[in-house]
């Protein structure tokens, strides 16, 4: 039975009133379904910025207790929907243990949490991550294959590029320590986590320019470790990339129905793994 039909089964058993619920809250095709998940998305980007606005200082200090009122007002919104969501589901628990049902909760027990944690309210951004429902209401199905195929090419490549950053952690912490000898300690270099630090952010050509070497042959090296951060720049976007032509070249390939294999030739008549006629 195909999950689509077990989840048709599974929601005839719930009350009328739930399903009537469930179709609203969990469905897009109807009018009713669309206009909920349109009127909620404008809700969370609203509350985010609520709570952006709060974190400034000349704003939240003259309009402080509006902003508040309306991150509670906003939060009580997505407690009752996180709370529709659980009644209306056909397994409840299969909801709020799945992702957006993590998700959901986090988005809402900040607010709570400010009762008594001063600041907890300014973790609530987390509802940006609601937005991907975005993908649903405006049908944009289709490049969530893309999303698949990015996602497979960063798993396959996982072992080149963790050697990769193994390899620079490896010469980061040579150099840094090399410059701690070099500097003398000095110059900002005053320890070799600090001279870490340093070769870190010019090997990845960022630059912040708070820790510089004054000596020639310190200068020389920081030469050579800003030319290498360029091609190192490049590494691992090829990596990534030759996986997706990979996963992309897989995705295209015919499986044969009977033992899912890859199918030599694109015409062909039958598998030439088990036989079966195509």
């Amino acid at each position: 039975m195909s999950p689509n039909r077990t989840g048709n089964v599974e929601l005839k058993k719930i009350h009328p009133w739930r399903k009537k619920l469930h179709k609203i809250i969990f469905g897009y095709e109807t009018f009713g379904g669309r206009l909920f998940d349109i009127v909620l998305l404008i809700s969370i980007i609203l509350s985010v910025l609520a709570v952006m606005l709060e974190s400034v200082s000349k704003i939240s200090h003259e309009h402080g207790i509006i902003l508040r009122d309306v991150e509670w007002a906003f939060t009580i919104l997505f407690t009752i929907e996180y709370i529709g969501r659980i009644l209306s589901s056909p397994k409840p628990l299969k909801y709020i243990f799945s992702f957006m049902g993590i998700v959901d909760f986090l988005s809402i027990i900040p607010t709570y949490f400010s009762l008594f944690i001063e600041g907890a309210q300014l973790l609530l951004v987390i509802r940006f991550i609601r937005l991907v429902r975005v993908f649903r209401i405006l049908k944009l199905s289709r490049y969530i294959r893309g999303g698949r195929v990015l996602r497979q090419a960063l798993i396959d490549s996982r072992h080149k590029i963790i050697v990769f950053f193994g390899s620079i952690l490896i010469i980061v912490v040579i150099v840094g320590t090399l410059m701690y000898i070099i500097e003398h300690g000095q110059s900002g270099f005053d320890s070799i986590p600090r001279s870490i630090y340093w070769a870190i952010v010019t090997i990845t050509t960022v630059g912040y320019g708070d820790i510089v070497p004054t000596t020639v042959f310190g200068q020389i090296v920081a030469s050579f470790l800003m030319i290498i951060g360029y091609a190192i720049i490049a590494v691992p976007t090829g990596i990534v990339t030759s996986e997706m032509v990979k996963a992309k070249a897989n995705e295209k390939a015919k499986n044969c129905p009977n033992c899912d294999s890859i199918l030599m030739a694109e015409k062909a008549n039958f598998c030439h793994q088990c036989g079966e006629k195509l």
